[in-house]
C-alpha cells in the first residue's frame, strides 16, 4: 500500500499545473489562449491584406515579388543608399516598392517624367507625407490651379534681368566674406585637409537668406539658420513614426521647430521691408521687387477705384499678400534651394580640383571678362558672357543633377501608360538623373566634358534637361542658379587656390535629399598671389 500511495502521490504532482487550477482558472486561461490566436490572425490577415494589396498595386511594373511583411524596404529608407536608386531605375520604366502601406511608383522614363510634371489634375507635387507639416499646408508649392498661378504670376518677374541685375553686388559681398573664411578655416586646421560639406551648406544658405532679404535680416539669424537648417531637410524621410511631430527630440519635432522659427524670421523680415519699401526706396532683393509690384499694383487699383480713365497698368499686377505669405514663400524657395545648391556648390570644387585644365581655362574666361583686372566688381552682362563658365555649370548640374527625383502624390487613378495605371492616393516620383545620364543624349555620361555644351548637341537635347523639372511646377529658379554659380566659381578661380585631397569615398555618393560626396569633399583652401 505503501509504495502505490507514493506512486499515486508522484503522479499527482506530475500533472499539468492546468489540471490542477479551479473552474476559473482554467476558463482564464482558456480565454488567454483563444485571445492570442485572435491577435494572431488580426496580424495575419493584415499581413496577407497588404502583401495581396502590394500584388494588385505592382500589376507587373518592376520591383520585388512580394514585400517584407508590412515595414517593406522600411531600413533601406532611413539610410538610402545610391546604388540602389540605380538598380532600381535600371530595372524599368516603371517600378515600385511599398513601404509600410505607402504605395510608390518610381519613374526612369524622360517622357514618361514629362508626362507626370505636366499632369497637374491627376497629380501634386508632395516630397514626403509630412511635408506639408513642416513646410505648411497652405504653401504655394502645393497649391494647384487658379491659386498656383496667381503665386507664379507674382513671382516670375523676381528673376527677369532687371531683378537680377540688383541681386550681383549681394551675392558677390557673401561670396568675398565666405572665401575669407574658407582660407581661415585651412590656416586654423594647419593647412590639413578638412571636410567643407558644411561651410558650402553655410555660403548657400547666406546666399539665399541674403538674396531673398538683402538686410533686413541680421548675421546671427543667417547664421543660425545655416547652423540649423539642415534638422528640416533630416525630417522629411519618406515615413516617420506617427505623432512624431508632437514628441520632443525626434527628427520630426526638430524639423518642425527650426521651420517655425525661421518661418517667424523671414515674416519679420517682410513686415520690415514693406516699411522700408513705403519710403520710396530702390529695391535690392527679392523681398524688395515683389513688394514693389504690390505697392505699384494698390496704387493702380485705388485710381482705377477713383475712376480715372488713364491709369499705367503694371506690368505685374497682383494682390498683396500678408507677410506671413511672404515668409513662407521665401522659406520655400530656401527648402528649394538650400540642399541642391549645397550640392551643386560641394561637386563644383571637387570637380575643378581635380581637373586642372577646366579650371585653369574658367580663371582665363573670367580674368578676360574683368579686362584684366580681377578685382573688377561683377555685373550681369559679365556673367552672361562668360560662355566656358556657364557650361562647366551646366556640365556639373548634369553630371551630379542636385535633384535626383520629385516626389508627386496621385490625387486620382493616374493612367500614365496603356497598361499601367498609378493607383489613387499612391506617391509617383518622376527620375531626372536616368534622363540627365541618358548615353544615347549625352556620350560618356559618366565623365564630366564641358565642351558637349559648346560644341556638342547636349545644349539641343531640351526634355532631358530635368535639372529644374518641368510643366506648371517646374523652378522658377532655373536661369538665376547657373548665372550665380558662375558668379561663385569665377570669382573662386581669380582669387583662391584650393586642393583636393581624395580618399576612398571621395567619389562614394552619399544620398541627403540630393547628393554629396561620402567623405564630406577634403579640401584646402588658400589665397592666389
Amino acid at each position: 500500500m505503501a509504495p502505490e500511495s507514493a506512486n499515486l502521490t508522484t503522479t499527482h504532482h506530475e500533472l499539468p499545473q492546468a489540471w490542477t487550477r479551479s473552474p476559473s482558472q482554467l476558463h482564464s486561461t482558456i480565454a488567454s489562449w483563444f485571445s492570442l490566436q485572435y491577435v494572431l490572425m488580426v496580424m495575419l490577415a493584415v499581413i496577407v491584406y497588404d502583401q495581396a494589396m502590394y500584388i494588385k498595386r505592382k500589376r507587373g511594373i518592376a520591383g520585388p515579388a512580394f514585400k517584407v511583411p508590412l515595414m517593406g524596404p522600411f531600413i533601406q529608407a532611413l539610410h538610402p543608399r545610391f546604388e540602389l536608386y540605380l538598380a532600381q531605375w535600371a530595372s524599368g520604366p516603371l517600378s515600385c516598392v511599398s513601404v509600410f502601406h505607402k504605395f510608390v511608383v518610381l519613374v526612369s522614363d524622360r517622357d514618361l517624367a514629362h508626362k507626370i510634371f505636366k499632369s497637374p489634375s491627376f497629380a501634386e507635387p508632395c516630397l514626403v507625407p509630412v511635408a506639408k507639416d513642416i513646410i505648411g499646408h497652405k504653401a504655394w508649392v502645393f497649391l494647384q490651379g487658379r491659386d498656383h498661378a496667381e503665386y507664379r504670376r507674382g513671382l516670375t518677374p523676381l528673376f527677369t534681368n532687371k531683378a537680377l541685375a540688383t541681386y550681383v553686388p549681394i551675392h558677390e559681398k557673401v561670396l568675398s566674406d565666405y572665401f575669407d573664411k574658407f582660407v581661415a578655416a585651412s590656416k586654423e586646421n594647419l593647412d590639413r585637409p578638412m571636410a567643407f560639406m558644411t561651410p558650402f551648406r553655410e555660403i548657400n544658405c547666406a546666399l539665399s537668406c541674403r538674396t531673398f532679404f538683402g538686410n533686413y535680416i541680421s548675421q546671427d539669424a543667417v547664421q543660425k539658420i545655416a547652423d540649423d537648417f539642415y534638422l528640416v531637410t533630416a525630417a522629411l524621410e519618406l515615413v516617420n513614426v506617427p505623432l512624431s511631430m508632437y514628441i520632443p527630440f525626434t527628427k520630426v519635432w526638430q524639423g518642425k521647430r527650426t521651420a517655425d522659427a525661421v518661418h517667424a524670421e523671414f515674416t519679420k523680415c517682410a513686415a520690415a521691408c514693406k516699411a522700408n519699401m513705403a519710403t520710396g526706396a530702390n529695391p535690392t532683393c527679392i523681398v524688395d521687387h515683389w513688394v514693389l509690384h504690390m505697392f505699384e499694383s494698390n496704387r493702380y487699383r485705388t485710381k482705377i477705384a477713383a475712376g480715372e480713365k488713364d491709369a499705367g497698368k503694371p506690368t505685374n499686377l497682383i494682390r498683396e499678400f500678408t507677410n506671413e505669405e511672404v515668409g513662407q514663400t521665401l522659406f520655400t524657395f530656401l527648402f528649394a534651394s538650400q540642399d541642391a545648391s549645397s550640392s551643386a556648390t560641394t561637386w563644383l570644387f571637387q570637380v575643378l580640383a581635380q581637373r586642372p585644365d577646366v579650371l585653369d581655362r574658367v580663371r582665363e574666361e573670367n580674368l578676360a571678362a574683368r579686362g584684366g583686372d580681377r578685382n573688377l566688381p561683377l555685373t550681369l552682362p559679365m556673367l552672361e558672357s562668360l560662355t566656358y563658365t556657364n557650361a562647366v555649370i551646366k556640365e556639373l548640374l548634369r553630371h551630379r543633377p542636385p535633384v535626383i527625383f520629385v516626389p508627386y502624390l496621385a490625387t486620382k487613378d493616374f493612367p500614365v501608360t496603356p497598361n499601367y495605371t498609378v493607383p489613387k492616393g499612391s506617391m509617383i516620383i518622376p527620375s531626372c538623373y536616368p534622363a540627365l545620364h541618358d548615353p544615347n543624349v549625352y556620350p560618356d555620361p559618366d565623365g564630366f566634358d564641358p565642351d558637349r555644351w559648346i560644341s556638342g548637341t547636349a545644349e539641343s537635347n531640351t526634355k532631358n534637361w530635368l535639372v529644374f523639372g518641368a510643366g506648371p511646377h517646374d523652378c522658377l529658379a532655373r536661369r538665376y542658379v547657373p548665372l550665380f554659380m558662375a558668379a561663385m566659381i569665377g570669382k573662386a578661380s581669380l582669387e583662391l587656390q584650393w586642393k583636393h585631397h581624395p580618399t576612398e569615398r571621395s567619389e562614394e555618393i552619399r544620398v541627403f535629399a540630393t547628393l554629396f560626396p561620402m567623405d564630406g569633399c577634403q579640401l584646402v583652401f588658400s589665397r592666389r598671389t
